[in-house]
């Protein structure tokens, strides 16, 4: 019996276009955490006119993923006091 390793994720392809539920298998997290980032903008997605499908490109996913580890502004202290 194999056991099954979700530490390490699949490679993303920029140029691919994944489903909800492909993002969420990547980024091992459920469906609605990859629905909360689509309604708040962390995550970009595209959706075509009169489709519920929804269009993510692995691109958006590898720019949600940077801003994420990125520190930001207000996250930045200043040892200068």
């Amino acid at each position: 019996m194999s056991s099954s390793n979700h530490t390490e994720r699949p490679p993303i392809m920029p140029t691919r276009v994944y489903s909800r539920v492909e993002v969420a298998e990547i980024l091992n997290v459920s469906l609605s955490t990859v629905k909360r980032l689509l309604a708040s903008g962390e995550l970009r997605s595209s959706q075509p006119q009169g489709l519920r499908r929804v269009f993510i490109t692995g691109q958006a996913i590898l720019d949600m993923l940077e801003e994420s580890e990125s520190p930001k502004p207000a996250e930045v202290v200043s040892e200068c006091d």
